[in-house]
């Protein structure tokens, strides 16, 4: 993703039309080896990286961290199904905010009750998920817009020479914060998040071990 500084506004608008992310149906309903999930991942998502010709979208060596850190079901015969890639979307996309350990507390949960489930998998989970998709581009335009206007009203008693460059310090700053507090927040609800899932944990161990009542 590039961004040209002489057409800012337009430019970041234009990049946020080229974001694209995975669709459904764009992911194999076959089984495929490790090379073949890497190079699927880099085929849908390499262009909106910061340097698509160096950045790295997933590795051998990540996916079998994911495995270790059991962020992700072990494949079946070296092979991995459509539920692993969906896991390791949602993956790509966590990393860049959350932890291991964040992670871990969000997809758990995920890939026990829904991985290889049949009537309700992790399948009708992305689809729904992603299906905001749109709707979020178009919120996501309107707030940079509004962000990039107050910007170019501050500094205005600044050096001329220098006020355009306090302008795109304060617009960067305006977004950095943004990102900056939804980032408490998400790191705030996955904390409870692994707070439910432990107490359920602790419920199902408490009726296993309880004796039956006659």
């Amino acid at each position: 993703m590039t961004i040209d500084k002489d057409d800012l506004l337009n430019s970041i608008i234009e990049s946020l039309d080229r974001i694209q992310y995975i669709k459904l149906e764009d992911i194999p309903n076959i089984d495929l080896y490790m090379d073949q999930v890497t190079t699927f991942m880099d085929k849908k998502l390499k262009s909106a990286t910061r340097n698509p010709e160096d950045d790295k979208i997933l590795t051998k060596t990540m996916i079998n961290n994911y495995a270790k850190n059991d962020l992700l079901p072990p494949p079946e015969k070296k092979k991995y199904s459509k539920e692993h890639i969906l896991l390791l979307i949602f993956i790509y996309y966590y990393k860049g905010i959350l932890t291991i350990s964040d992670i871990q507390t969000l997809l758990n949960p995920l890939s026990r009750r829904f991985f290889g489930n049949e009537e309700f998998g992790l399948s009708n989970i992305y689809k729904e998920v992603f299906s905001l998709e749109k709707d979020q581009v178009d919120t996501l335009k309107e707030d940079v817009i509004g962000k990039f206007h107050v910007s170019k009203d501050t500094f205005a008693d600044a050096p001329e020479e220098s006020r355009e460059f306090l302008q795109l310090f304060s617009f960067i700053c305006m977004l950095s914060f943004d990102v900056y507090v939804k980032k408490l927040l998400i790191e705030k609800m996955v904390d409870s998040f692994g707070k439910a899932a432990d107490g359920k944990k602790k419920d199902t161990k408490r009726e296993k071990t309880e004796p039956e009542q006659k």
